[in-house]
């Protein structure tokens, strides 16, 4: 076995055998769970969720129109209540609608705050109180009106067709694009600064501790920067995979476990949603479409491009967070300073995805995608729109070829800057070092 392949082992083994991998490997996807479905369990069975509303004062347009939330608020017309007495009654609130008719401002008593969504019901069931007793004022029917709006509401939708030379052509949704493309970006440019700065620290407390220069003694620099790099890309790889597993399955556990109760709330309160499906079959047909187009995305070339630039990115970026942490001395500014020309194009390149995201061939994104300092992140914010063959082909290569580069740069920083102590080091010594001869 080769030295690199040896400390390859050690590395992998020794970070995936820590504590803090392991409570994070299967803590945190749990934890997330936790959160999502029992702050949402929490906040539909909670019964402080339920507001009971004394209506008073009503001029007499509101009485017939004014339709309660079955899930959220119960609105009782009535003559015996008012802002001093209505929580003896067992109300939450009290609703006067007694005003003038310039500012249409009513008020609100309560004991506790409303806060911003059942303020948000009390003005929505107004609004639509006020407007079907204008409906009826003026000879139009509202069911008749919400009939005609309902079935206009998605009646027409675009096929997006991209239409070959040769005559083929196969359909597109943008917005599953935009998605796909912002969440494999974003993926990876989160994942390059958290994997790069585990490489850093690695390098940092080996040097601290005095151990790299027990080990270069046995070892060259270069193999053991390339041996650290591919045993933390390695360990990284098999964090997401188990992150991913993990997620999909506590998914699918939580979702056979959710009390029916919840289910059936959280269906009632979609349906009291303006614009909610409601049995819209265009909006239905939308839905089937927007699946239709996740089943046509070529799923093969996205995993396949994502794997690829997630391991260029991360080892292109990684040599030289190495070579950083090979010459920092335990302090933080001293990091921070060196880190920033590192940590720019990163930050540049998520700038332009972002930026961008809705023109895919404009051409700041095509040639971020080819510069392989941005390509990890801007290429693959591309990929799901399709991109020509010699495009991805060109930064494929550009990509490898700025590792090979970058490595022999970084290994020679590294060689030099792991048994360099008490000094500090300028960008100007690092590049002398980098393009010295051997």
């Amino acid at each position: 076995m080769s030295k690199t392949a040896l400390i390859f082992k050690r590395e992998y083994i020794t970070r995936v055998r820590n504590k803090t991998f392991l409570l994070s490997t299967f803590l945190l996807p749990i934890a997330m769970i936790l959160f999502i479905f029992g702050s949402g369990y929490f906040a539909m069975s909670s019964k402080d969720n339920f507001k009971k509303v004394a209506v008073v004062n009503d001029p007499g347009m509101f009485k017939l129109n004014l339709k309660s939330d079955s899930s959220r608020m119960l609105f009782d017309f009535t003559n015996d209540v008012d802002s001093t007495n209505f929580s003896k009654k067992g109300y939450d609130a009290v609703l006067d609608l007694n005003n003038d008719s310039v500012s249409r401002k009513f008020t609100v008593h309560s004991k506790k705050q409303l806060g911003v969504e059942g303020k948000g019901i009390i003005e929505n069931r107004l609004d639509r109180a006020f407007e079907k007793n204008q409906l009826l004022k003026n000879g139009i029917n509202k069911e008749t009106l919400d009939s005609i709006n309902k079935e206009a509401m998605g009646a027409y939708s675009i096929d997006n067709r991209l239409t070959s030379g040769k005559g083929k052509s196969q359909q597109v949704n943008a917005a599953v694009n935009y998605g796909v493309g912002f969440g494999s970006g974003i993926l990876i440019y989160i994942t390059m600064f958290i994997f790069g700065a585990m490489v850093m620290r690695g390098v940092m407390e080996e040097k601290t501790n005095r151990i790299a220069e027990v080990m270069v003694s046995s070892v060259k620099p270069f193999e053991l920067m390339m041996g650290k790099i591919l045993g933390i890309a390695a360990v990284g790889l098999t964090q997401l995979f188990l992150w991913f597993v993990l997620i999909v399955t506590l998914l699918m556990v939580a979702n056979m476990l959710l009390p029916a109760e919840v289910m059936k709330q959280a269906s009632e309160a979609n349906k009291t949603m303006p614009g909610a499906m409601g049995g819209n079959s265009a909006m239905a047909m939308k839905m089937m479409d927007m699946g239709k187009a996740f089943s046509n995305v070529n799923w093969l070339l996205i995993l396949g491009s994502f794997v690829f630039y997630f391991l260029g990115g991360y080892l292109f970026y990684a040599s030289l967070f190495a070579a950083i942490g090979s010459v920092i001395n335990e302090d933080p500014q001293e990091a921070q300073s060196l880190m920033l020309p590192i940590t720019m194009p990163i930050m540049f390149g998520f700038i332009i995805m972002m930026s961008n995201l809705n023109t895919p061939d404009s051409k700041i994104m095509v040639w971020a995608s080819m510069i392989p300092f941005t390509s990890p992140i801007v290429m693959m914010a591309r990929v799901p729109s399709g991109v020509p063959a010699w495009q991805l082909a060109v930064s494929m290569l550009l990509l490898i070829a700025g590792f090979v580069f970058t490595t022999w740069l970084a290994g020679k920083i590294y060689r030099t800057g792991i048994l360099m102590y008490g000094k500090k080091a300028t960008w100007k010594e690092m590049f002398k070092w980098a393009f010295r001869k051997s």
